[in-house]
């Protein structure tokens, strides 16, 4: 796991020297991902440098490190991620007398003999990676499947810039800090900025699975190596038949191969470890391949309702691994806050995003890697959002427009707050939380169409368009009419749309930013492509089974767990933001939502933020993730100022 960046001049204008100043000080500003050293390669000629800040785990020896010329010199390569099959792909490369055992070694001499795309869509792994042509003068910037590993890039004149991170182009003396207001529109609404866009209005996110080439005139062309819209297609078209117990041994048999894959390394290793499904089922499977206790991590917090530590506990004992875990005070949780524009580098509005880098924190404190549970949801069904979406949309979705807008009218005669004072009236037993808020949520469902349900099932600012009334927003994904035709089920329409969104714009950026952060590796076994494929093909039933989500994941791990130490509702892994933001963190919110200050940058309306602020702490209605949105936003723009710029470019 390493971090990279680079320049490439098309019109080479700048000396040996200055390039190599100005990459190294692109990867200097993500020394975090790559402590263990670094290195740049020039050619002056061609304007290209390349420049790696390396973390060690794979050939610790000089012999793995980057960048790295192939053995006949034309190809360079800068790459971050790990490939857990270049054992297998050494033996189909032609002989030759390897520097060393890295896994990098392997991509560049794939390149070298198979070609860029052919050499990807061989490739196990995670990874972002740059390689550049000597013989024909050609750049090429490579994503993953699942956009595990990020990469971004932007045009500064007739240069090129990419790296791991926003940082290493922002500090560029020809770098554009224009704020796209596009991208805080999207930001508002999803808690990210969605791919290809980034919060400048210069940049772009690599997409997943994309392999770019740029030539020496400047030509960028993308074209894909893998596809999840293929995926889906080939899936959907060719189900797998299966009866249970096939289905299970066919799941823990690629399950416990893409965990044990992820076992590889010359470091120490372990896993988070919170006792829910997805992480213990790694720990089982690590547990069930290691000849020695697996090390597993875990935080908790004395907060009732947002502490998983004790199901982990439990889960670790049964396994016997290594357990360690820390108990977090709220002071502790809270003093992550104003490192979070540093870590995440545009604004990220995932509250999540404090104990992950907490549990981060305390896993680095004993090994260099470890494994993570992420992925299973989109994959197995694991959202309540699933369910809920089945349930709701099956008994409404039936109904004439006409009728269902009829209905969601008259739901709205009473306000919110009038509806959660009705509600009262219920034996407290009965009474649903937040009546008045779910009320219209129903009411929303019932207005639009399935696309504009799953939309409001996803949204944390649900009106973005009122907070930025004059703001045109970015095309989406989330209201193509083309989905409903590629996937018609809705429940897998909306785990497409979640892996293609959701999954590596919020779930993957998350967990890398916050383990690279503190020089962590983290991997994530459950998807690796080749389950996804499988996953894709399963039938429904082993997914979503009557009202049990992850089923078959589940039978997966109840050979290895009992079932009573797993079984419980899903509680997420976040920390009570809308308490705090009441309490301790209401001087900092203020002063963030100052109402001059928010009609002086004029990225959204003061009016309705401040209402939705004065509602909140008078706990009239919870608006806690679209004020964390909108919090996470001006805590970024504190963090870039003086460089940033507002306004529409």
């Amino acid at each position: 796991m390493c971090g990279i960046t680079g320049i490439f001049e098309t019109q080479p204008a700048s000396s040996d020297a200055l390039l190599r100043e100005r990459s190294m000080a692109m990867a200097k500003t993500i020394e975090h991902r790559g402590p263990d050293g670094a290195d740049c390669w020039v050619d002056q000629s061609a304007g290209i440098a390349l420049a790696h800040r390396r973390l060690s785990i794979i050939d610790l020896s000089p012999a793995g490190a980057q960048p790295m010329l192939s053995h006949d010199e034309r190809w360079v390569i800068s790459y971050n991620g790990e490939i857990y099959n270049a054992n297998d792909l050494r033996k189909e490369l032609p002989a030759t007398q390897y520097r060393g055992h890295s896994d990098t070694e392997v991509i560049v001499q794939a390149c070298a003999h198979w070609g860029v795309a052919q050499a990807m869509q061989k490739l196990i792994g995670m990874f972002a990676i740059a390689i550049w042509d000597r013989q024909e003068r050609e750049l090429y910037l490579v994503r993953d499947r699942l956009g595990i590993k990020p990469l971004y890039w932007c045009w500064a004149n007739q240069t090129l810039l990419f790296g791991s991170e926003l940082k290493t182009m922002t500090c560029h003396p020809a770098f554009s800090a224009h704020i796209d207001p596009g991208a805080v529109h999207a930001f508002m609404r999803h808690a990210y900025v969605p791919s290809p866009y980034s919060i400048y209005a210069a940049v772009q996110k690599l997409e997943p699975g994309v392999v770019a080439r740029i030539n020496s005139a400047g030509k960028f062309t993308q074209e894909r190596f893998w596809s999840m819209r293929e995926v889906a297609e080939h899936g959907l078209a060719n189900r797998l038949v299966l009866d249970d117990e096939d289905a299970v041994e066919r799941l823990e048999t690629l399950l416990k191969d893409a965990v044990g894959r992820r076992m590889v390394a010359d470091v120490p290793l372990g896993a988070f470890l919170s006792g829910g499904i997805d992480s213990s089922t790694v720990v089982a499977l690590m547990c069930a391949q290691s000849e020695r206790p697996v090390k597993t991590f875990s935080i908790g917090f004395d907060v009732p309702g947002y502490n998983e530590a004790t199901h982990a506990k439990a889960v670790a004992e049964h396994l016997e691994t290594e357990h360690t875990e820390m108990y977090v005070t709220e002071n502790e949780a809270r003093d992550v806050i104003p490192n979070l524009p540093t870590i995440y580098d545009e604004p990220f509005g995932d509250a999540s995003q404090i104990p992950t880098y907490l549990v981060s924190e305390l896993t680095r404190q004993w090994v260099t890697v470890s494994l993570s549970g992420d992925g299973g949801d989109e994959l197995f069904t694991g959202y309540n959002r699933y369910l809920f979406g089945k349930t709701v949309w099956s008994k409404v979705g039936w109904m004439p427009q006409a009728i269902r807008s009829g209905v969601a009218n008259t739901l709205r005669l009473l306000s919110q707050d009038m509806w959660t004072a009705a509600a009262n009236i219920v034996p407290p037993s009965l009474r649903p939380p937040r009546a008045g808020e779910k009320i219209y949520k129903l009411a929303a469902v019932l207005d639009g169409s399935s696309e504009e349900f799953y939309q409001t099932l996803i949204s944390q600012w649900p009106d973005p368009d009122a907070l930025m009334p004059n703001v045109s927003p970015l095309d989406s994904l989330l209201l193509d009419q083309s989905v409903t035709k590629l996937v018609p089920d809705y429940v897998e329409r909306m785990q497409w749309l979640d892996t293609m969104t959701y999954l590596p714009e919020d779930i993957l950026t998350k967990v890398d930013r916050a383990s690279m952060a503190v020089s962590l590796e983290a991997r994530v076994p459950l998807i690796d492509h080749r389950v996804v494929e499988f996953a894709w093909q399963l039938p429904a039933r082993f997914k979503l089974r009557g009202g049990t989500t992850k089923w078959l994941l589940r039978q997966v791990l109840y050979r290895h767990v009992p079932q009573s130490l797993v079984e419980r509702p899903k509680m997420g892994f976040s920390v009570p933001i809308d308490t705090w933001l009441r309490g301790p963190l209401r001087d900092w919110a203020e002063s963030l939502l100052d109402e001059q200050r928010l009609r002086s940058e004029s990225f959204f309306d003061a009016k309705l933020v401040r209402q939705r602020w004065d509602e909140h702490v008078k706990g009239t209605r919870n608006w806690q993730y679209a004020l964390w949105n909108v919090l996470m936003f001006q805590a970024w723009l504190d963090n870039q100022r003086p460089a940033a710029t507002s306004g529409v470019v």
